[in-house]
């Protein structure tokens, strides 16, 4: 695993980027605000910029035919959004969308390609990020198939606090849903269960963490392998 070798950036990536290898696109990088429900990318649409999240937090969703959504990955200071230009694609298949408002330094694609085919260190980098991204869409699969809808909100609130940072999520029941995709009402018993044994607080559009290392036993063996196989590669987020 490589050492960070800045302190300038936030982001994961950029931090473990070597200056020689960064200072072939830094000059490009455009910081930018990312409100909530700022969409990055609509699904089947074209990529203008590549996105490295220093806060806040962008969720890969799934969109069918007929318009229905579910989140099937997250990501923010830990990696890149979307990631299909890191293999040649200008087009998402998915639509990547601010679910947690931050700001972060986007890309130009062509500069993005150019420094791509350049720089093996950066190549290197992002392929590590994608593996551990497609490591955790696989998870969300199986915990869908497999975990309480309990369970599953206790896994995607602490994988939503390991990239936002603190113990307070701003995030609404409906929200949550779509993430899910469950019902509303499914949401609420959830986090009912979950504030009963003292893990969280629930408020208007906030969540506090209360007890993360007793959420992590209770969502069981559906949160931790991803995030082995992310400090494995990469360090802590």
């Amino acid at each position: 695993m490589p050492s960070p070798q800045t302190s300038k950036f936030k982001n994961r990536l950029l931090q473990l980027l070597p200056h020689s290898e960064l200072s072939l696109f830094s000059s490009r990088l455009e910081k930018v605000e990312l409100p909530r429900d700022f969409r990055i990318v609509r699904a089947g649409g074209s990529i203008e910029h590549v996105y490295f999240l220093e806060s806040g937090l962008a969720s890969i969703v799934t969109v069918s035919p007929e318009g229905q959504k579910t989140e099937a990955g997250m990501s923010g200071r830990d990696g890149f959004v979307p990631t299909p230009p890191a293999v040649g694609s200008a087009r998402s298949l998915h639509e990547v969308l601010i679910q947690s408002h931050g700001w972060g330094h986007r890309l130009d694609l062509a500069t993005f390609g150019d420094a791509l085919a350049k720089s093996r260190p950066f190549a290197d980098l992002l392929a590590k990020s994608i593996h551990v991204l497609a490591t955790q869409v696989t998870y969300t699969a199986l915990s869908n198939a497999v975990h309480q809808v309990d369970e599953r909100l206790a896994r995607w609130l602490l994988m939503t606090q390991d990239r936002v940072g603190g113990s307070q999520l701003s995030i609404t029941h409906d929200y949550i849903a779509l993430m899910l995709a469950v019902r509303r009402p499914s949401v609420t018993t959830a986090l009912h269960v979950l504030e009963g044994n003292g893990l969280i607080r629930s408020e208007r559009g906030l969540i506090v963490i209360r007890n993360r290392e007793a959420m992590k036993d209770f969502a069981k063996d559906a949160y931790g392998k991803p995030e082995e196989e992310y400090r494995d590669l990469l360090g802590e987020m």
